[in-house]
C-alpha cells in the first residue's frame, strides 16, 4: 500500500469533461486524460484492502460485483501511485486483454465493489487502467506477443466483437492458427457499429486488430457465416469452431403504436450512423438522423 492516508488526502477526480457546445462540434471522445501527478494521487486512494472485492467477481444475493476478469487492481492502483507504470502495466496486461476498450466502455463493477466507496468516492479504477495502456502505446510497450510454438490445430472464431477477440487473443497465445470470421464489413462487432465513436473511437479498435494480426491472427471480414459462407465448411476446415455472435437480434414489442414511421430497434440505429460517420462522414445519406426530432 503506497500511501495509507492516501483515501483521506485526496479527493476522487474523474477525467474532465470538454464544454457541451464544444463538444458538439465533432463525435470525438469529450474526456482529455488526468496528468501524470493527478493520476499518481487517483492511484494513492486504494486502501490495498485486506480483502479486494474490486478484483472479486463474486456472486452476491443472485447479482455480480467485482472484475469478471480478476484484474490486480490494488497492485497497479499501488504501483501507479509510486510511479512505476511499467510494472503497473505488465500487472495489468497480465489479466485484461484489451484495456483500452475496458477502460473507456466497461460499467465498472469494480468501482461499484469498492470499499473506498462504502462511505465516500471509490477510486477512479476504470479511468486508472485507461491511462496505464495508454502510456504502454505512447511508450512503444506494447508490441507484438507472437508465439515461441505453433501448434497444427486451426480455430475458427464466429464474431469478431470483444468475446471473439479477445477468444481469438487467448487461443493465439496457446499457438493455435486463429481465423476470426466477421459478417460485417469491419472487424469489432458491437465494440465497432454498436458503441458510438464518443464513447470509443475506433481507432482504438483498429490499432488492437493490427497488432493482433502482426501476433498471427487472421481476419476475415464480409463473412456471414451460414449464408456467404456454408456453415459446414468450418466445420469441415478447422479443428474447433468457436461461436462469439453476440446479441444482435432484437426483441420487438407488441404495443399500440409500434408499426408507427420512426421507431428503430436501437442497435440498428447505432449501426447505421456509426457506418455512414465512418464511411463518409454523414455524407452518404445512410444514416438515421434525428435532427429536429423529438426523440
Amino acid at each position: 500500500m503506497g500511501k495509507p492516508t492516501g483515501f483521506l488526502d485526496y479527493a476522487r477526480e474523474e477525467n474532465p469533461a470538454i464544454e457541451p457546445l464544444v463538444r458538439i462540434e465533432n463525435f470525438n471522445e469529450f474526456h482529455p486524460p488526468l496528468d501524470r501527478e493527478h493520476r499518481q494521487k487517483q492511484g494513492a486512494r486504494c486502501m490495498n484492502c485486506g480483502v479486494p472485492f474490486c478484483q472479486s467477481c463474486v456472486q452476491l444475493a443472485g447479482m455480480y460485483s467485482g472484475c469478471p476478469l480478476h484484474n490486480l487492481i490494488p497492485e497497479w492502483n499501488d504501483m501507479i501511485y509510486r510511479g512505476n507504470w511499467e510494472h503497473a502495466l505488465a500487472r495489468l496486461c497480465k489479466t485484461a486483454s484489451f484495456p483500452e476498450f475496458t477502460g473507456r466502455v466497461c460499467p465498472g463493477l469494480c468501482m461499484a465493489a469498492c470499499t473506498c466507496g462504502a462511505n465516500g468516492d471509490p477510486v477512479t479504477v476504470k479511468e486508472n487502467e485507461l491511462a496505464l495502456i495508454e502510456y504502454g502505446y505512447e511508450n512503444h510497450l506494447i508490441q507484438p506477443r507472437i508465439p515461441e510454438i505453433r501448434t497444427d490445430k486451426k480455430i475458427a472464431v464466429v464474431g469478431s466483437g470483444p468475446s471473439g477477440m479477445a477468444t481469438a487473443d487467448l487461443l493465439n497465445r496457446r499457438g493455435h492458427n486463429v481465423t476470426v470470421y466477421e459478417r460485417f464489413d469491419r472487424v469489432g462487432g458491437l465494440m465497432m457499429y454498436g458503441i458510438p465513436n464518443m464513447k470509443l473511437e475506433k481507432q482504438y479498435i483498429d490499432r488492437r486488430v493490427n497488432l493482433m494480426k502482426q501476433e498471427g491472427v487472421t481476419f476475415v471480414t464480409n463473412a456471414d457465416i451460414g449464408n456467404t459462407i456454408p456453415a459446414q465448411e468450418l466445420l469441415d476446415s478447422y479443428d474447433a469452431v468457436v461461436l462469439c455472435c453476440g446479441a444482435s437480434n432484437p426483441r420487438d414489442l407488441n404495443n399500440p403504436g409500434r408499426d408507427a414511421n420512426g421507431i428503430y430497434f436501437a442497435v440498428d440505429f447505432l449501426r447505421a450512423n456509426t457506418k455512414s460517420l465512418l464511411d463518409s462522414n454523414l455524407t452518404d445519406g445512410k444514416n438515421i438522423s434525428a435532427k429536429g426530432k423529438h426523440v
